[in-house]
């Protein structure tokens, strides 16, 4: 079975979900929810780490979690450890209390950290579990509107993105966060890179340079091809339009051969899901790329200009610096 990689380091901050066992409950009454909340403060104590906002459902949570150190995995043992064994000593039961291990994203936090607060706060909106986020009683939603004081979450980094005047960032957030309510706003999460980045190209690269040289051995690791390529669209685009003899990205539109040579590097060498490769080009249905990547392979095999055309791209590729 594919497994998530992890990637940790100082200063990272992560969206963190965890899922009940066949999906069932892991919050049963009152008590539990603040026993959960209460192992998150001694998780912040112990750890170094910080808590920027949470929301805890009846059969999962979501964490938006900043560690210091490099010790995500310790802080999450930890924190779910406990917590399964209060539950399995309360209710005198035995096993397994959460579905499988975590899973975590790293989160650009100047892109992305305010809109994914924003996410996490109407989760339970989305679940229709209550009209407003303010209703749910188990969400750090409450010490953002100034109505729960509490050690559990610190508020102060991202009310400071939407407004740095103190006395108005309250409001400001509720007006934000109510605004999604209202629009049909897109899930961020739709945008991670192999299911383990959310950011902008750059913080991408930067990211995949911290892995360690041996961390994509095994092949159960989900992602793995894309995780591998240190590439992205951008040298992906660049390479393509020096070869064609286009600027910026108008290569896509002046001359078709190109199209598709970008559309086979961009599914085989970075290793994007037809869907990716479907926003990159400009909105290409994943049929026809999936369509047009396998008449690629086939030519290949049999045109030999082309395969020293595209092997020359790669071997430009391999020198990009990321």
């Amino acid at each position: 079975m594919a497994r998530q990689l992890r990637i940790e380091y100082e200063g990272a901050f992560y969206h963190i979900t965890a899922r009940g066992n066949e999906r069932k409950k892991i919050f049963f009454t009152e008590r539990d929810y603040q026993r959960f909340k209460d192992y998150l403060v001694i998780a912040q104590e112990r750890f170094g780490c910080v808590l920027h906002a949470y929301v805890l459902m009846g059969n999962h949570y979501h964490l938006i979690l900043e560690t210091k150190e490099k010790n995500l995995s310790r802080v999450m043992h930890y924190l779910n450890s406990s917590y399964t064994t209060y539950v399995n000593v309360k209710l005198k039961r035995n096993g397994h209390l959460l579905q499988g291990r975590f899973k975590s994203i790293i989160v650009e936090k100047d892109s992305y950290l305010l809109e994914l607060s924003r996410y996490v706060h109407l989760n339970p909106v989305r679940a229709g579990m209550t009209k407003r986020p303010e209703e749910y009683p188990y969400s750090s939603y409450h010490a953002f509107i100034g109505r729960e004081q509490t050690d559990c979450v610190d508020t102060e980094m991202i009310l400071n993105m939407i407004c740095p005047a103190s006395s108005t960032s309250i409001c400001k957030y509720r007006e934000f966060v109510e605004r999604g309510m209202d629009a049909a706003l897109d899930n961020p999460l739709t945008n991670v890179y192999g299911g383990l980045i959310l950011g902008s190209e750059g913080f991408i690269q930067q990211t995949l340079d911290r892995l360690e040289n041996d961390s994509l051995e095994d092949e159960e690791i989900s992602h793995r091809k894309m995780l591998q390529s240190k590439v992205g669209k951008k040298a992906i685009f660049d390479a393509v339009g020096e070869h064609f003899g286009c600027s910026g990205e108008g290569f896509l539109f002046c001359e078709g051969k190109a199209r598709k040579l970008t559309l086979y590097l961009l599914k085989h060498h970075a290793g994007m899901t037809s869907r990716e490769v479907s926003q990159a080009l400009g909105g290409m249905s994943c049929a026809a790329i999936s369509k047009a990547y396998q008449r690629l392979r086939k030519q290949l095999a049999s045109d030999e200009g082309l395969k020293q055309e595209i092997e020359g791209l790669i071997r430009r590729l391999s020198n990009v610096q990321v």
